[in-house]
């Protein structure tokens, strides 16, 4: 809060001209506001005069930015004026101004007023009202200082655009000087003729006595350029005191100033030392950083003055716009072998360090799997399809000519030996096997008779007839034990579903049902012709299913038959295999699934690519 008090003026020519004044004020905003809130009260001939400020976020919070006085006491009248101003400062908000009175009772020609106007400022700035107090006057006296305090109302905006200005052009001409100075850095080839253009630049602009560039070497801080100077003996007692005073700023990681301001919390014993001890009245060390880690330090001595805000400012600009030229400088101005050195160490830090982690990790797995698929440790194992084929099989044909009766089985039963497996019509054959006894029967009466007429020739063909007829009795009693077909040996249906064929007429000869064994299988496997050297010597084998591929089952191999055959386009060979544990009860001949026999070990690369670098040779072939 401000206050001041001023003799009232003799007319509206002086705050007039104190107004057109500030319209081109150059000072500080602090005496601006005090030096316009008493211009505006003598032009209104108030007795009191505040300047409140509205938190735009909180409008209940009011703040007094300067408080003005024309006679220095306080009656009651100022007390209800001081009492009001938060209504006043909501209506002056609400409506630009407001003018209320203060002592209804009194009379029209000496009463009191409170005249509030808010001021027109920037957008973005917090509303601002200046609250007047008027003792003693008519209201049109009242009305009349109102506008007065309107026309001078611009007078802030004025003040504020132009102290925007001023500053923006200020800024301007302090990066303009830093851009001269970063491009006289970057001008230079080598490290120390940059460091040197660096401090001499520094020294300039800012009026140093003395600026000094150390760098950060093997962890410690060593002195490479000082303003001025072209060589220095480095061992001297007061380059070694500046060398720790650069470290201590370096430690911290933050600006350390000799004498350290108020609030400041870093540590300066050192640079106290080294201000007594070289006499250096002021003292700032700026570190420059490079991915957030200090790698060097700007020390600036003056006797001059302290340095400000706004020339730290400057000085962390011009630290980090020239490191990133200086670290490249540093980098390549050296012999190779040194360059090499900071190369390693660099990509060993990188690599052993936590940055990038998920990279690093997926890095360390690919070459894992690049090791894992160089090495002969996966077995490689040829493939083919197999079908599951018994020992034995027996074809049941029809024994003569005629009609199916009856079906007892279907193909995937299970049977037993002897088992009837279907039945042929038998009438036929009844009838000719009475007519066969009747014929048997009346040759040997025949005979009979002619034998006892003792005629000899006679009885001889009626003993030929009857040896005849017997034996197509005994023709037609075997077709009759044939008509039905019974199973050879135990086993399963495989084919001859004659169940729809009920009635239908047979020949003699046309096979009806294929019964195979299922204690006697065996396995046949097709391999490629591809893949037939690689299993000349093998005898192992693994077969799977298609019903349960989950299951393995062990097989050998017995025989590889000689000649390939031709199957969709390709060579294949046929391996029998056996199996060498008794076969489930689930299987049955005819089955099929996937056979793998095991070869040698192998690298995943050779597995995977083999067939292709075949492929490839053969195309390229010439």
């Amino acid at each position: 809060m401000l206050s001041n008090s001023t003799q009232p003026s003799s007319g509206p020519d002086k705050p007039l001209a104190e107004l057109a004044r500030l319209r081109q004020f150059a000072g500080p905003p602090a005496e601006f506001w005090q030096a316009y809130l008493a211009a505006m009260g003598s032009l209104a001939g108030a007795n009191r005069g505040l300047l409140i400020v509205r938190d735009a976020k909180q409008p209940e919070r009011l703040k007094k930015l300067g408080d003005w006085s024309n006679n220095g006491h306080a009656d009651r009248v100022t007390h209800t004026f001081l009492q009001i101003l938060p209504e006043l400062t909501e209506n002056a908000c609400r409506n630009q101004v407001w003018q209320q009175a203060l002592d209804e009772g009194r009379s029209a020609t000496s009463r009191s007023f409170a005249l509030g106007l808010k001021l027109p400022l920037p957008p973005s700035s917090d509303a601002c009202v200046a609250a007047f107090l008027l003792l003693n006057v008519s209201e049109e006296r009242a009305d009349e200082a109102l506008v007065r305090l309107r026309l001078a109302a611009d007078v802030p905006l004025a003040y504020q655009t132009q102290h925007a200005t001023r500053q923006a052009q200020l800024h301007a001409e302090k990066f303009a000087s830093v851009l001269d100075l970063i491009a006289s850095v970057n001008g230079e080839r080598r490290f120390l003729a940059a460091a040197l253009a660096m401090c001499n630049g520094v020294a300039t602009r800012f009026h140093c006595d003395r600026v000094s560039l150390g760098w950060l070497v093997n962890g410690y801080v060593r002195l490479k350029a000082m303003s001025r100077t072209e060589r220095f003996d480095k061992n001297m007692a007061a380059v070694k005191s500046l060398e720790m005073t650069m470290e201590e700023a370096l430690d911290q990681n933050v600006e350390v100033l000799w004498p350290a301001p108020e609030g400041y919390r870093f540590v300066a014993k050192d640079h106290g030392t080294f201000a007594r001890d070289q006499v250096s009245g002021n003292i700032s060390s700026v570190p420059l950083r490079q991915n957030d880690k200090p790698i060097a330090v700007l020390t600036c001595e003056r006797q001059s003055a302290a340095f400000t805000e706004a020339e730290l400012d400057q000085l962390r600009l011009v630290c980090d716009q020239a490191l990133q030229r200086l670290a490249d400088l540093a980098r390549r101005d050296r012999w190779f072998g040194a360059r090499w050195k900071t190369l390693t160490e660099e990509t060993l830090a990188r690599v052993w360090g936590p940055q990038h982690t998920w990279a690093k990790l997926f890095a360390i797995l690919g070459f894992l799997a690049l090791v894992v698929c160089s090495l002969p440790v996966f077995t490689y194992k040829v493939e083919g399809n197999f079908i599951l084929r018994s020992e034995e099989v027996s074809f049941l044909t029809a024994p003569f000519n005629g009609y199916i009766r009856s079906v007892e089985v279907r193909p995937g039963d299970a049977v037993t030996n002897g088992a009837v497996l279907l039945r042929l019509n038998t009438d036929e054959l009844i009838l000719e096997e009475a007519a066969a006894i009747s014929d048997q029967a009346r040759y040997l009466r025949e005979m009979e008779k002619a034998r006892a007429a003792n005629a000899l020739a006679e009885m001889r063909i009626f003993q030929a007839q009857s040896d005849q007829a017997k034996a197509r009795l005994e023709l037609i009693r075997y077709r009759l034990e044939q008509a039905s077909i019974k199973a050879a040996f135990a086993g399963v249906i495989v084919e001859g579903d004659l169940r729809q064929r009920i009635g239908a007429p047979v020949k003699q000869g046309d096979a009806l049902v294929k019964v195979a064994r299922t204690d006697a299988l065996y396995v046949e496997v097709e391999v490629h012709e591809r893949d037939i050297h690689e299993i000349l010597q093998k005898s192992e084998a693994q077969i799977a299913f298609v019903a349960q591929p989950k299951l393995k089952f062990p097989v050998r191999v017995t025989r590889i038959e000689e000649a390939a055959f031709p199957k969709d386009q390709e060579n294949v060979f046929l391996v029998r295999s056996a199996l060498t544990g008794p076969p489930e009860l689930w299987w049955r001949p005819g089955m099929s699934g996937v056979c793998k026999l095991p070869v040698e070990k192998r690298t995943l690369f050779w597995i995977a690519a083999h067939r292709t670098v075949d492929f490839l040779r053969m195309f390229f072939w010439w």
